[in-house]
């Protein structure tokens, strides 16, 4: 049964996922901490960041992680197949008939329709994460400090994403490990 779910959860993301990568994000989300609670919001987080850091594209990523995690390798073959494949079907499909239809009214209103859906996506996700973030051991004033300069890296100096989430990844393993010391310290002290 694991199998079926991890088929439909992934299928849906493939064959409604319109728009790429960021659109598929929210489905993925949603099936998977909502829908199956496979993870929670915050491992879903560490998850897209570590996704976002790694070449490809990052609904195949996802899918092959969160259906390993969750199913074994069987989980992961079936999660990239059920995503691959409706996307696959849908691109031979769709351009053939946007092909033959390019210069109607109703083609260039529906992809013009795409963008606008696919930006409340992600904007709804982005909001849920700045909550979640900003209530976390975070907290608000990290999460402002944080979102800032990000946007001015990427936006102003054309840092890519990449290398800020690695370099956050690697002050929160830095961190970590120094208050794991920290606290071996007091230990010491005490005893």
């Amino acid at each position: 049964m694991k199998q079926l779910h991890i088929f439909l959860a992934f299928f849906r993301v493939g064959i409604l996922g319109y728009g790429g990568g960021p659109s598929s994000i929210p489905l993925v989300h949603k099936e998977v901490v909502e829908k199956y609670k496979w993870m929670d919001s915050d491992e879903f987080g560490d998850v897209l960041a570590l996704g976002n850091a790694l070449p490809g594209p990052i609904a195949t990523k996802m899918a092959g992680y969160i259906g390993y995690r969750v199913g074994g390798y069987t989980g992961m073959l079936n999660a990239l197949v059920a995503t691959m494949v409706p996307t696959i079907v849908l691109m031979i499909l769709l351009l053939n008939v946007l092909n033959a239809y390019k210069d109607e009214p109703w083609v260039t209103g529906m992809a013009a329709a795409v963008v606008p859906v696919v930006a409340v996506m992600l904007a709804t996700l982005t909001w849920d994460f700045f909550n979640k973030s900003g209530k976390s051991a975070l907290g608000w004033v990290w999460t402002a400090i944080f979102v800032v300069a990000g946007l001015f890296l990427i936006e102003m100096l054309g840092v890519h994403p990449a290398f800020i989430i690695l370099a956050l990844l690697l002050g929160a393993l830095f961190k970590k490990d120094s208050a794991k010391k920290n606290e071996a310290e007091k230990e010491n002290s005490t005893s």
